[in-house]
């Protein structure tokens, strides 16, 4: 059965917390351009592509200004430390967050390119089933079912005035 929402779990530390935290064992400094960062990407549960993010941000000039090699280096060092995964989807690297989010896979529309969280407790003994005949042990996997979302396909349904006639 599929679940309709993905609910965060509970977690001991903030993403800024566990962010300051990566940071200090790297000795680097947490810099104005990466709380703001940290604030940015975890103030909504979305999957973004760096250009989608720069979207968001204050464009140069204006306060809060972060450079878009700085985004790459910053998103580069989250996923690092545990906050974001990334992947590749239709050419283009696509993150999505980690910390404090259970395991859970994905469906893809290939129209509109929305991407669709699912949990399924029948895939995972299924994957558990399958690696344990093998001998193997699990760490995580990715599963991105493509396909055509219920409302891409009822637009394409919809006849064209000239098969009507």
């Amino acid at each position: 059965m599929l679940d309709k929402a993905l609910e965060p779990v509970d977690v001991a530390l903030s993403p800024q917390e566990r962010f300051d935290e990566f940071l200090r064992s790297r000795r680097l400094r947490n810099t104005e351009q990466r709380r703001f960062l940290v604030d940015q990407v975890f103030s909504r549960h979305q999957h973004f592509d760096v250009d989608g993010l720069m979207d968001q941000l204050p464009r140069k000039g204006e306060d809060n200004y972060v450079s878009r090699p700085t985004v790459y280096r910053t998103l580069k060092e989250f996923v690092d430390a545990g906050l974001l995964k990334s992947f590749q989807l239709d050419g283009r690297t696509v993150y999505e967050h980690d910390y404090g989010y259970p395991q859970h896979d994905h469906l893809y529309c290939t129209k509109c390119q929305k991407l669709f969280e699912f949990q399924s407790e029948d895939l995972m003994r299924l994957r558990d089933e399958v690696a344990a005949a093998q001998g193997f042990r699990v760490s995580s996997h990715r599963l991105i079912i493509k396909g055509v979302c219920q409302t891409c396909a009822r637009r394409r349904r919809k006849k064209r005035k000239q098969d009507l006639v």
